[in-house]
């Protein structure tokens, strides 16, 4: 079988989950490969995520790594055998791979928490408002490149606005809800889809205003994506050269006490609401 050129970052996990179960195991590859019969060559491509792994394979090596963690391996095994091809491979070989990871990841996802700081959270934007945003930071790009990265914009909305929406909670600071991306009518639409979301049972909205003292924010925009255990949990980053998938369980850890400080000291969604109706009048 042909090996993988570029992995998806869900396949790069389940590589990452095996190798660290490995590593709990004190196995070395060759002790691995030895022990379910195939070469250390074989282990390696699997634990890069160059090769797949049948789910008997997978719960062979679960067995030989002494994992008796029956809910971390039938979700691994999930991983291994359920590849989806979702709606973002109409995008794969037209717009970078972390998008089309992100949108997968989603798509597996049983919760969303986010922090935003600057900009709308992405799956409350409106068109006009992601085709703004994406004009300035990309002024190089012509009409096109634009107009795809706002088609994939609206389509990850599925996740809150589908059939089957997964629970979905923001914390965004007042700096985001004033800064004008675009211009007055398309903030006012901004905001006014904003306030649509705080009827919907599965999203909480939470604003962090600008008069709070001791708060000194998350960094940049932080994503906080559930996995079938909470030890597959994703963090994901804005970096400074794309996007950063973070997962160790320190770097959770951390987002995860990052996230409940910014949220403890944001607003309760009624008082959010009051606010971002304020900020509507003012514009």
């Amino acid at each position: 079988m042909a090996l993988r050129r570029e992995p998806t970052a869900r396949q790069l996990r389940l590589a990452t989950e095996l190798r660290r179960l490995r590593d709990a195991a004190g196995l070395a590859a060759r002790e691995a490969a030895a022990l379910l019969g195939v070469s250390p060559v074989q282990i390696s491509h699997i634990e890069s995520a160059l090769a797949g792994v049948s789910e008997e394979r997978l719960r062979r090596l679960a067995a030989n790594y002494s994992c008796a963690d029956a809910e971390l391996i039938d979700a691994l095994a999930a991983m291994a055998t359920g590849r989806v091809r979702g709606w973002w491979e109409e995008h794969r070989g037209v717009l970078p791979a972390a998008y089309l990871n992100l949108a997968e990841l989603e798509h597996h996802a049983t919760f969303r928490s986010d922090v935003a700081v600057i900009h709308v959270p992405g799956l409350f934007q409106t068109e006009d408002y992601a085709r703004a945003l994406f004009a300035y930071m990309n002024p190089e790009f012509p009409g096109a490149e634009v107009e795809r990265r706002v088609e994939h914009r609206m389509q990850r909305k599925v996740i809150i606005e589908g059939p089957d929406p997964i629970p979905y909670e923001t914390v965004i600071h007042e700096a985001a809800l004033r800064i004008r991306v675009a211009g007055r009518t398309v903030m006012r639409a901004q905001l006014a889809r904003i306030l649509e979301m705080f009827d919907a049972d599965h999203v909480t909205v939470r604003v962090v205003p600008f008069a709070l003292e001791d708060f000194a924010g998350a960094g940049s925009t932080m994503v906080h994506l559930g996995g079938p255990v909470p030890r597959l949990d994703t963090v994901v980053r804005d970096a400074p050269h794309g996007t950063a998938f973070l997962d160790s369980e320190a770097q959770l850890a951390h987002f995860q006490d990052l996230f409940r400080r910014v949220r403890a000291g944001s607003l309760a969604p009624e008082p959010s609401r009051d606010l971002i109706h304020q900020l509507a009048k003012e514009l």
